[in-house]
């Protein structure tokens, strides 16, 4: 059985951080792109940042570019996500999940679709 966890969430202030690990099971990661997408109560899941096979391609999303970091350790089978400066519109339920491609896709790699082996997910809050 392949799957994801997430783990690393849970409350933290404004302009605090956390550290975020999707560590998969079942299959090695190192043949894979990884994306962490995020979703808040009523609102549509989106791509937060994502991370080639090799850790030598990364995008974010602009509403987290110079705060958040993704990285990968193919030896743990494991790819994070360090969230700095957080605020309180960064709550949400945080989920990795695989491409499968070495590369994420160009333009479409916020957009939860063609993705496979979602994570059951972490959920971040940010409130003081």
């Amino acid at each position: 059985q392949t799957q994801f966890v997430e783990s690393g969430g849970g409350l933290a202030q404004p302009g605090g951080s956390l550290r975020l690990a999707c560590t998969a099971s079942g299959f090695t990661l190192n043949n894979y792109a990884i994306t962490w997408f995020r979703q808040a109560p009523g609102k549509e899941r989106e791509g937060v940042s994502c991370i080639n096979w090799n850790g030598g391609l990364t995008n974010s999303a602009d509403s987290v570019k110079g705060r958040f970091t993704i990285s990968r350790d193919n030896a743990e089978n494991t790819v994070y996500l360090h969230m700095n400066s957080l605020k309180p519109e960064d709550t949400a339920v945080y989920y990795c999940a695989r491409y499968p491609s070495f590369d994420p896709p160009v333009l479409e790699w916020g957009t939860p679709v063609g993705y496979e082996d979602w994570g059951q997910g972490t959920q971040v809050t940010v409130s003081s």
